[in-house]
């Protein structure tokens, strides 16, 4: 999965950019004016698959938890409980489909902001082709990598026990991570002239290839630091997820406050990281060195995409051994698989948020480069009410979204328990059927037939 989305992420740009060459030919400027259209579908869709998505997979999880563990004290993933298969279907429109077409959106826009600001450069100007696809090179360069990278999880260490998933799978991240800083270096020292010229708010600024090396790799450094500080949030292996359940034992209210308290102190790092990457790669590089930043967080993306659709494969697989009626021992494997997954998707929220906090400034650097504003002064008062309704926006969204999954959330508890009290025989008894032996059995009669 991760790997489709990189390649085909790229490859469609890279027709697209061909394709819009035919009709702007010399105007490089126009040509990539418009390629941003690329980055604003890739949004569009994100908003779509990661909204839409996400109200379907947590309506569903709410439905059969509350039905069917809370009010008929059943198994999770017990084959009685109607919304079961809700709850799987949501992990792979909500999880998977909804992360993937939300770091394509940023994955999108990233490269768009960094070939457009590149376009109004020197390298734009001179038609030079191959510092003019530094964004792309960098893109391709983390396929390779990625790749590499792999082989260590799939034939280099074998895993023996449960204990050794999670490490496993962290020690990919940073394998990437030191890879990739190495691929950068070679990118950087052959793609680009040694010095050359960007356009900073209207003044020129002299820039180094050694300057891009820095910036794309703290942008890939700071999200490792992310990535690491989310799954440090999130694991049950450490202080803040073991407080957090430590505070269950005097009731909901307590841990409620707990867990908002802890989430909010979770991005403190990540706020310091995303800041530190933005001073150090406008310094250096202006504008472009903020965008291809963003591009250095999300060029080990096949990676961290594949680590964070491990968590839903597993709980889904843990799913289907429950309803299977197998053993209690393959359940106990998927579930440390599941915790695992779990913890390590968390990353992979870390990653989509801290790059499309680069990739927002990188447009907003872009649009200021072209429109040829000099400065924005807060204490207008047009900029400041823009200001002020901008940062409400999300909240508003927040709520929103909240409140669509509370809606769909409670038609599907009342669609459980109509079908709990309409069907007959349905909690007959309290233990499960033995579907392994039932299966047994058809095979046996589909043998003798």
């Amino acid at each position: 999965m991760g790997f489709l989305l990189a390649a085909n992420g790229l490859l469609v740009l890279y027709v697209s950019i061909y394709l819009f060459k035919l009709y702007y030919g010399d105007d490089w400027e126009g040509l990539y004016e418009s390629i941003t259209g690329y980055g604003l579908g890739g949004s569009s869709m994100a908003l779509f698959g990661r909204v839409g998505g996400g109200i379907y997979t947590k309506a569903a999880d709410v439905g059969a938890d509350l039905v069917g563990k809370v009010e008929r004290n059943i198994p999770e993933d017990d084959p009685r409980n109607p919304a079961v298969i809700a709850d799987k279907v949501g992990d792979n429109v909500g999880d998977i489909a909804g992360m993937g077409s939300d770091l394509f959106g940023s994955y999108a826009e990233s490269s768009c902001a960094a070939l457009f600001v590149a376009s109004i450069s020197s390298f734009g100007i001179n038609h030079d082709v191959t510092a003019m696809s530094y964004p792309l090179i960098i893109s391709s360069m983390g396929i390779v990598v990625c790749l590499i990278t792999t082989l260590f999880a799939t034939d280099m260490f074998e895993i023996k026990n449960v204990r050794e998933i999670e490490p496993s799978l962290k020690q990919q991240l940073l394998i990437s991570t030191i890879l990739m800083t190495a691929g950068i270096a070679m990118v950087s020292f052959f793609a680009l002239p040694s010095e050359f010229i960007l356009f900073d708010f209207g003044n020129e600024k002299e820039v180094k290839n050694w300057h891009l090396f820095f910036c794309v790799s703290i942008g890939l450094w700071a999200g490792l630091v992310i990535g690491y500080i989310t799954e440090y949030y999130t694991s049950n292996a450490y202080s803040p997820v073991q407080d957090v359940a430590d505070s269950c034992r005097t009731g909901a209210a307590t841990n409620v406050i707990f867990g908002l308290a802890l989430g909010y102190k979770s991005v403190i790092i990540p706020i310091f990281a995303i800041s530190i990457s933005i001073y150090v790669s406008f310094s250096l590089a202006a504008m472009y060195g903020i965008a291809v930043a963003a591009l250095g967080m999300l060029s080990t993306i096949s990676t961290g995409l594949a680590i964070d659709a491990y968590g839903p494969i597993s709980d889904n697989a843990g799913g289907i051994a429950e309803m299977a009626g197998m053993s209690h021992k393959i359940r106990e494997r998927t579930d440390a698989l599941d915790a695992a997954g779990n913890t390590t998707a968390a990353i992979g929220k870390g990653f989509a948020i801290g790059s499309a906090a680069l990739v927002s400034l990188a447009l907003f650097g872009a649009y200021v480069s072209r429109a040829g504003i000099k400065s924005v002064d807060v204490l207008t008062p047009k900029v400041f009410i823009g200001l002020i309704v901008g940062a409400m926006l999300p909240y508003w969204f927040s709520a929103m979204t909240m409140k669509s999954v509370g809606s769909a959330a409670l038609k599907m508890v009342e669609e459980v328990r109509r079908q709990f009290n309409s069907i007959p025989g349905l909690m007959e008894g309290t233990a499960k059927p033995d579907y392994a032996n039932l299966l047994e059995q058809r095979r046996q009669q589909q043998a003798n037939a």
